[in-house]
């Protein structure tokens, strides 16, 4: 989002997402109970450390940030600041609408974020979003880049408390993207309470969002309910259920049966001719979603490092048009690069031939290569992740004539803990959504050197320095440029492989009368309507 040169700019106030994409007459029941599809969380629910699905979708009920997306388009709006302003889209003067409150009742004030903001990107807190604070002076004195090397600091420089409800930000370099990018979790205040016991606030989460945390059954169960004080545009049911599945498929079964009332997204078996519209009928919910699909290609694994060929060899070999096609059934899209379509920044074309199924030029490559072996892919086996990695490797091994096998761990959680301790040992899923509709976001956490999400390991100076270059362009043309300059780069060493795009379809039970999709495949609660 770019910043007008030489104005301040001033975000205006909203207070949250409305609407829905399917409704039905009846009425309404405020105090009722909404059960949502969920996967265990692996870790703790910290917003700074839930970067995966199973987690933000309790730690984004829980937590309201300064700036709200727009469920259709992430178009940022102000939620708790009053105004965002800068004159040089370096220095920012940051006011927060005063009457917040915790879920423990106590004020948000202008400490709370800065005090969230510096314990998050502490490198000695290990929070695995904590480079999405490098744009902030100041960062790296928490957070060297040598892993192995102790904070000389524990408050970034760039952060100054005003006043009670008023904060200072400056940044490393001018951005066009940092107004869009703290409306994402790790950017959330983080409650007294929180510094007081970090151990009981682990235990039981305490926000300022729409919902406060009540219980949670690992894998079964995590309860929360309406904070009635929210300032916000208060949710229309009472408690919300986030049902822990191990099996999409049961919990299709179950929302088609009406004991499961919201899905983000629907197993393969429910798209194989469009079964799921006879199953659901108006209650199929769809949205443009802003995200992407791929294989990552570890470089800590011996055969992906230095091997370029055997890269581009196996991407040639999977045969994305077919497994969308049959699958994925028309759920899905080819893809052919690193950034999802719908993002400005987005080109057509740029993984060029090595993202096209060619049988006889993978197997050269892979000659040329000197790979010989056994090929895997990891990743869960829940969430209707497992089927369209099997056509994958099954594609592999008729293209190429290796062996190639699918390895699915239980659930989500335990995946991203193999991921995240960097114990992988062969290919693996790494899919991506959208935190906030910027190119920057599809680039910076999956590919600069030590990135939250950098599935791969991958390293390159080249890509290192076009990024640090775009993130410190204020003008939003300039910067995009930048970074598709990056992404060529990307295109070139390919650290992992293009697969496919989803299509947003979801779908609600007949216990809701409206829900809505968002952009990032979430539900948007504000939109539920539950019946009375």
């Amino acid at each position: 989002m770019a910043l007008p040169a030489a104005l301040a700019m001033t975000l205006s106030a909203c207070g949250g997402g409305g609407g829905s994409s399917s409704s039905s007459e009846g009425k309404e029941n405020t105090e009722g109970t909404v059960s949502i599809y969920g996967t265990e969380p692996k870790s703790t629910l910290l917003p700074a450390n839930t970067t995966e699905a199973g987690g933000s979708k309790v730690t984004e009920a829980l937590f309201a940030r300064l700036v709200d997306y727009a469920p259709e388009d992430g178009k940022p709006t102000n939620l708790v600041a009053d105004s965002i302003t800068s004159s040089d889209a370096k220095v920012y003067n940051i006011k927060i609408k005063q009457g917040w409150k915790f879920h423990d009742g106590t004020e948000v004030k202008a400490k709370n974020f800065v005090d969230g903001w510096n314990w998050s990107a502490n490198a000695n807190n290990a929070q695995q979003a904590a480079s999405f604070f490098s744009v902030i002076q100041g960062f790296k004195d928490v957070h060297p880049a040598d892993e192995a090397a102790k904070p000389t600091a524990d408050k970034m420089s760039g952060l100054e408390v005003v006043g009670d409800y008023e904060f200072k930000v400056t940044l490393n370099a001018p951005t066009s993207v940092f107004t869009t990018m703290i409306g994402y979790l790790p950017f959330s205040p983080l409650p007294d309470a929180f510094f007081a016991d970090p151990k009981a606030f682990e235990a039981k989460p305490i926000g300022n969002g729409q919902l406060k945390f009540v219980s949670r059954t690992p894998n079964s169960l995590i309860k929360l309910e309406r904070f009635e004080d929210f300032k916000g545009e208060k949710v229309h049911f009472k408690t919300l259920d986030i049902k822990i599945y191990s099996s999409q498929e049961t919990a299709y079964q179950d929302l088609v049966a009406g004991k499961l009332d919201f899905m983000e997204a629907l197993p393969p078996s429910a798209k194989v001719g469009e079964k799921y519209k006879a199953d659901l009928g108006d209650q199929v919910l769809t949205a443009n979603l802003l995200g992407q699909s791929a294989i990552a290609l570890p470089y800590y694994v011996p055969a992906f490092k230095d091997n370029v060929k055997l890269r581009q060899a196996i991407s040639m070999a999977i045969n994305r048009e077919q497994i969308t096609k049959t699958v994925l059934a028309g759920s899905y899209t080819p893809s052919d690069g690193w950034v999802s379509p719908g993002i400005n920044g987005h080109r057509k074309g740029v993984c060029g031939e090595y993202c096209t199924y060619n049988p006889e030029k993978a197997k050269q490559l892979l000659k040329e290569s000197g790979f010989t072996g056994k090929l895997t892919i990891q990743s869960n086996q829940d969430g209707g992740r497992k089927e369209p990695l099997e056509a994958a490797c099954n594609s592999i091994k008729q293209a190429l004539g290796v062996e190639c096998e699918f390895v699915g761990a239980t659930n989500f959680g335990a995946y991203r803990q193999i991921v995240d301790g960097k114990q992988l040992t062969g290919m693996a899923r790494s899919d991506w959504s959208a935190d906030y509709p910027s190119i920057e976001n599809f680039l910076n956490p999956l590919y600069r050197t030590g990135g939250s999400s950098n599935d791969s390991n991958y390293s390159n100076p080249t890509v290192d320095k076009l990024l640090e270059q775009a993130d410190g362009t204020a003008d939003e043309a300039a910067a995009i440029k930048l970074y598709q300059q990056a992404e060529d780069q990307i295109a070139k060493d390919m650290p992992s492989i293009p697969t496919w795009n989803e299509k947003g379809i979801g779908g609600r039970s007949k216990n809701l009368l409206a829900a809505k999709l968002t952009f990032k495949r979430d539900a948007d609660l504000a939109s539920f309507r539950v019946k009375g």
